[in-house]
């Protein structure tokens, strides 16, 4: 993990979630499957005037209310459940409850009860438990770290109890409607339907379902779809928030750990973007299909230590000035991860750029390699190499000789604080090219265990790609990126036993299906280098499905 030293903000201990729970009631209707919203009244001490499903927090007593129940509902899980169907009563009057005969509660059943009454001993005096085998898990929201009062919410589903009427308590919430998912994002498009980012992102996971029968089966296990805290950024000025699985997510959790929701997410080309203290990104200005938002040159040292640069980019005047003077001029070190041009050339301009001369490091290129990546370094790294910059702080990167998207690929960890500067080996949002002969997937495949190794050596949990936002839990990115090219090889295996004397162009949109056909130029590079892997392992043989396990 990177040191506290080089945070670029104090650290700030988040508050404390606080257990809640709440419930979307859901019912089919004329245009499909609707959840019931109310809004939070203006004087609600979170989030008011939104519009939420009903819930609430956790009281003590909510472990003794009566209950029906599943075999496996049990701890906290039963009791949040509890807790959602009482506050669910409360605020909307509407109860899922079992009478003594087993049968659903119905209007007249509840309608003696008081809402703001204890709910336990009017319950057992009517012989009525509350029916949490009727609810399901969907998910479970954390409020972010950034927020200075904060929830730990299961959001559960259920049908709509036949015969009962929501009608909301006028004092914690108002307004209660019977929305579709669509029409709810709509009127929030709109303007005329505040949500917090929890009820939208769950109304946008709802609308996708046919029907309340669709939604029950999708939450059958005891477990939630998806558990989240989300972190906070800024985007153009405005708070923007992200969930585990989006891109930004492992930048914030580098840059502002204990959410303080302060770094700016969106790309731009203008000035370095701080990262921590002693790392820099400046991302070049040659943005398209291949590059994402653009080749990301890296600034790591300090103004004492002076800085290593690597990656300088494409051969672009502006952009290597604003690396110069990201580093004041004190450049040490200029380290091209690989021969592509649109890292490598920048270094001979910056080279020339600097008050003394400074050392283009790297690797040559392979004589196999693309007529436009010819590169010979002023001096060539050594795998397990260490280069170290020394001032108040020290900084040192670790050479990791990593071969497969090119022969002369490598990657670096600063050692001092965890990080893996990845180059092209691995990308946010994408997969690499392996464009053979320079690229071999066999070697690319060995490359990154070799990475996940090192990863482990050196506590590395953040990624710094050559393309992209940086990733979190580097050996867990690792395992899925791996898993994600042998599940393609088994795709193009697949398509090679389908037309055994098929040819790249016919085994293309057999194996990559999935892929958009704008893509497939560069798609068809990486089945080349598949093939070749295949046919070197002989896998198409019989037998070779064993042979394939075994690499796997």
């Amino acid at each position: 993990m990177p040191r506290s030293s080089q945070l670029l903000y104090p650290a700030r201990p988040p508050a404390e979630p606080q257990a809640a729970a709440c419930l979307l009631l859901l019912r089919d209707g004329p245009k499909g499957l609707q959840v019931l919203l109310t809004q939070r009244s203006a004087q609600a001490r979170f989030a008011p005037g939104a519009y939420v499903f009903p819930g609430g927090c956790v009281d003590a007593d909510d472990a003794r209310l009566p209950a029906a129940t599943r075999p496996r509902q049990r701890g906290h899980a039963l009791t949040a459940a509890l807790a959602a169907l009482r506050e669910t009563f409360e605020e909307m009057g509407v109860l899922l409850a079992r009478r003594p005969d087993g049968l659903p509660a119905i209007a007249q059943d509840v309608a003696g009860l008081e809402r703001h009454a204890p709910l336990a001993p009017q319950c057992q005096a009517r012989g009525l438990k509350l029916a949490a085998c009727e609810l399901f898990l969907l998910a479970r929201w954390i409020t972010g770290c950034d927020w200075p009062r904060r929830y730990d919410v299961p959001h559960f589903v259920a049908r709509m109890p036949s015969g009962q009427r929501p009608q909301a308590d006028g004092q914690e919430q108002l307004n209660a409607q019977w929305l579709t998912a669509s029409a709810a994002l709509a009127r929030h498009a709109a303007g005329r339907l505040p949500l917090m980012f929890p009820t939208l992102k769950t109304l946008e996971w709802l609308r996708g379902q046919p029907n309340v029968a669709a939604v029950l089966a999708a939450c059958a296990g005891e477990a939630p779809l998806w558990t989240s805290c989300p972190r906070a950024a800024r985007r153009q000025g405005r708070i923007a928030r992200f969930m585990e699985h989006e891109l930004p997510f492992g930048e914030l959790a580098l840059v502002c750990p204990d959410g303080q929701g302060e770094h700016e997410i969106g790309w731009q080309h203008e000035k370095p973007v701080p990262l921590l203290r002693n790392v820099q990104r400046l991302t070049a200005a040659n943005s398209g299909f291949m590059t994402g938002p653009g080749t990301n040159s890296y600034l790591v040292g300090d103004a004492a230590a002076g800085f290593i640069v690597i990656d300088p980019g494409p051969a672009d005047e502006a952009h290597v000035q604003r690396l110069w003077q990201a580093a004041g001029g004190r450049v040490r070190a200029i380290i091209c991860t690989h021969s592509h041009p649109d890292h490598a050339p920048g270094g001979w301009l910056l080279q020339a750029m600097c008050s003394k001369q400074v050392p283009v490091l790297g690797l040559p290129s392979s004589p196999q390699g693309r007529p436009d990546s010819a590169f010979t370094p002023d001096r060539a790294l050594y795998d397990g190499e260490r280069l170290q910059l020394a001032g108040e702080q020290t900084h040192t990167l670790r050479v990791i000789h990593t071969p497969g998207h090119t022969a002369n690929h490598l990657c670096l960890v600063l050692e001092e604080d965890g990080l893996l500067f990845s180059g092209d080996h691995i990308l946010s949002g994408s997969t690499t090219v392996i464009d053979a002969p320079d690229g071999d997937m066999t070697v690319y495949l060995a490359s990154l265990d070799k990475l996940a190794a090192a990863c482990a050596a050196y506590g590395a949990n953040f990624i710094l790609p050559a393309h992209g936002h940086v990733l979190h839990e580097a050996q867990q990115a690792i395992v899925r990126l791996k898993a994600h090219r042998l599940a393609r090889e088994a795709k193009v295996l697949a398509a090679m036993r389908q037309r055994p004397s098929g040819t790249l162009d016919d085994w293309l949109p057999l194996a990559y299906a999935d892929v958009p056909p704008e893509a497939h130029a560069a798609a068809r590079k990486s089945l080349h280098a598949h093939v070749q892997r295949i046919r070197q392992l002989d896998l198409l043989r019989e037998d070779g499905a064993s042979a394939w396990r075994q690499a796997a």
